[in-house]
């Protein structure tokens, strides 16, 4: 086998592992009243994209989306289906992309170094969130107020994601030269 070939294969394990490491991670779900549970999901689209870098790591984030969408249940709750993606936290599941990007770009530029690592973890989470409260809003048709949908869908879930983040910061750091583009 060339190297191509080889570096092909390696290519779509890690895609295929990262893919199925979110599905996992959503599976690891504390419900909330608002709808939307705290899960693993945002930690393992970090952790991909940190790795993995932005092509790779977003391409992940699409086998797992494209899984879902197809019927599997590897959305919160158990749930699969293209309707999740309508539903309530369908922003949030289609925010993963951009936040898959905008990880995996700064880390690749960066090499890892953590600081532009946490703050990109950071960036990537706030427009995960935009997405995931605007779709809110709009599934709400308008009855939420951004104000409201903020205090719903933001609020309540900053210390799970900054530990999420710092947890996904930390093995990124350590896991890289073993994983890492």
């Amino acid at each position: 086998m060339n190297t191509k070939s080889k570096k092909l294969t390696l290519d779509i394990s890690y895609i295929a592992l990262f893919a199925a490491l979110i599905a996992v991670c959503t599976w690891i779900s504390i419900p909330f009243a608002s709808g939307i549970a705290v899960t693993l999901q945002t930690f393992a689209v970090i952790m991909a994209a940190a790795l993995l870098g932005w092509k790779r790591g977003t391409i992940a984030v699409l086998v797992y989306i494209a899984i879902g969408a197809s019927g599997a249940p590897v959305f919160s709750g158990f749930r699969g289906g293209i309707g999740v993606l309508g539903g309530v936290t369908g922003g949030y599941i289609i925010g993963f992309i951009f936040t898959a990007i905008i990880v995996g770009l700064v880390c690749e530029k960066t090499q890892m170094k953590t600081l532009p690592m946490i703050i990109s973890m950071v960036a990537g989470v706030i427009v995960c969130y935009a997405f995931g409260t605007a779709w809110f809003c709009i599934y709400f048709k308008g009855a939420k107020t951004v104000g409201s949908a903020l205090m719903t869908c933001v609020v309540p879930y900053l210390p799970f994601d900054a530990a999420k983040i710092a947890l996904a910061a930390f093995l990124s750091k350590r896991l890289y030269k073993k994983v890492g583009v």
